[in-house]
């Protein structure tokens, strides 16, 4: 038993779970510790942690700009890390951390797979390590008792499906839409079904992300999935109080309005 499965096993009744995403390092190691204390306490079941990379591809104008300011602070791997663990001292909140290959490739991927198992992160999610080259690296997160979150999306065929469904470990992440992240007004209907295609393969919890920004839209992502993930709106409200001396409480009162009843 992982602590990520844990965290989708103790969801109670008709609630499902809120995965909240921030770069760490924005906008500077300090406060990104405390928004992860403060996001567990806000009802958070997973906390994303992203890692900064100055080609995000796979993401929006909102979360570019985080990892840019990030990166002007020098924040690498290693200091992820060590905000991580410092974090660990006040929460036992479940945390994936959320990178591009690249700069898990330059920190070493067992370095990586080894530190990131004593700072206590339960997974680890590469947005463009594909399934068929990811094998070297899920055995060696598994050898370290972490997890592998992987990506799908609508246009994900069903022989993939299967394929990442028996390397998956802690939930799978379903892309709502082909794009980049980013806050959206509405959602695809594909993501119901493409959550429905998932189930058809696994028995892992669903999570669904890209696009989320509104208590209304994370309820109806309830609906049907295991959890919502919120990422942009979350970073924009990050990037909107940067000078607040209450960023922290201002970003969790905003995580709290999120999650319905």
């Amino acid at each position: 038993m992982t602590r990520i499965t844990d965290a989708f096993k103790n969801l109670g009744g008709a609630r499902s779970g809120f995965v909240p995403f921030i770069t760490a390092g924005d906008p500077d190691l300090g406060t990104t510790r405390s928004l992860i204390v403060e996001l567990a306490r806000a009802g958070a079941s997973v906390v994303e942690l992203g890692v900064p990379f100055s080609d995000p591809v796979a993401d929006g104008p909102v979360i570019q700009r985080a990892s840019e300011r990030a990166l002007r602070n020098a924040v690498g791997v290693g200091d992820v890390l060590e905000t991580l663990r410092d974090a660990r001292r006040e929460t036992d909140v479940s945390v994936v951390l959320f990178s591009y290959f690249n700069p898990l490739l330059q920190f070493g991927v067992e370095r990586l797979a080894s530190e990131a198992a004593r700072a206590g992160a339960d997974g680890v999610l590469v947005t463009d390590l594909v399934p068929e080259e990811s094998e070297e690296f899920n055995s060696m997160l598994k050898r370290h008792g972490l997890e592998q979150i992987f990506l799908v999306a609508p246009t994900t065929s069903d022989a993939r499906l299967r394929m990442i469904a028996s390397r998956a470990g802690g939930f799978i992440y379903a892309v709502s839409r082909a794009g980049v992240t980013g806050a959206r007004t509405q959602l695809s209907a594909e993501a119901e079904r493409l959550v429905a295609r998932v189930r058809r393969v696994s028995e892992l919890p669903v999570a669904v992300g890209f696009g989320i920004s509104t208590r209304e839209q994370v309820a109806d992502v309830w609906r049907y999935a295991d959890a919502a993930v919120v990422g942009s709106a979350l970073v924009a409200e990050i990037e909107k109080h940067a000078a607040s001396p209450d960023l922290v409480a201002r970003v969790g009162q905003f995580a709290r309005s999120l999650i319905p009843e």
